[in-house]
């Protein structure tokens, strides 16, 4: 049985999404909303929800500066959201979860998958979403800190501390400036998405660089990295890739 809470500032959303857990999210069977985020509050520390559904942009209080207010955060958020490229980085580098208004049912159900997931697990809920807080109140989206979990913690790094990523099946190894490496349960792709903004190119399907750290390239498709190491580049993904490194 999951216990959950909506706190969204509009009526019509709220209604909405409770709908689509009654319908979507069965394992739901004790669901309160509200409207009012000081209301939330209080309902967070009575009410004592598992799983909270958080609207970013409400009046008066943000979602952000609500759980800035939660003395102890242990549920899972799963937050809502129009189009927010600032917010949404932050989440993502946080390796939490979100939900794009308006919501698709089956994202709805994906995010759900996930939250029953963790469940089974211990989950270090406070570094998380004290990193989310740091990342979105950090004046300069360079500073934000991504989250990498592995299978015994969660370590934190700034994009510019990234060599370079190379995946190996559903999981993928970070190169870092100090020379340490890291292997997280994530898939390369997922990590592309979140990089290619921060100076990352994927150079080939199993290799993801900061192209900061890019010393010379070759006619024949090879990079040499900062740390000495050597990367092929994919023969279709050449002229782009080239193109990106004079562009630096």
């Amino acid at each position: 049985m999951i216990k959950a809470l909506i706190i969204d500032d509009e009526p019509s959303a709220v209604n909405t999404l409770r709908l689509m857990l009654e319908r979507y999210v069965p394992e739901i069977k004790e669901l309160k909303s509200t409207n009012d985020a000081q209301e939330g509050l209080q309902l967070i520390n009575t009410y004592k929800p598992q799983l909270l559904f958080l609207d970013i942009q409400m009046p008066m209080m943000t979602g952000f500066e609500l759980l800035k207010q939660v003395p102890e955060i242990n549920f899972n958020i799963i937050f809502t959201t129009a189009h927010d490229k600032y917010a949404i980085d932050a989440i993502r580098f946080s390796a939490l979860d979100y939900l794009l208004k308006p919501i698709d049912a089956d994202e709805l159900r994906a995010a759900a998958d996930k939250f029953i997931i963790k469940e089974t697990l211990l989950l270090h809920n406070k570094s998380l979403y004290n990193n989310l807080l740091h990342n979105i109140t950090t004046p300069d989206k360079k500073d934000f800190r991504m989250a990498l979990p592995t299978s015994k913690e969660t370590i934190f790094c700034r994009p510019a501390e990234i060599i370079r990523l190379e995946g190996e099946s559903n999981y993928t190894r970070f190169f870092f400036t100090d020379k340490k490496t890291l292997v997280t349960s994530r898939t390369l792709k997922e990590y592309e998405d979140i990089l290619l903004t921060y100076g990352f190119i994927r150079v080939h399907k199993s290799h993801l660089v900061n192209k900061t750290y890019v010393t010379n390239y070759t006619a024949d498709g090879m990079l040499t990295m900062t740390d000495n190491s050597k990367v092929e580049i994919s023969r279709r993904r050449k002229e782009e890739v080239i193109t990106q490194l004079k562009a630096n």
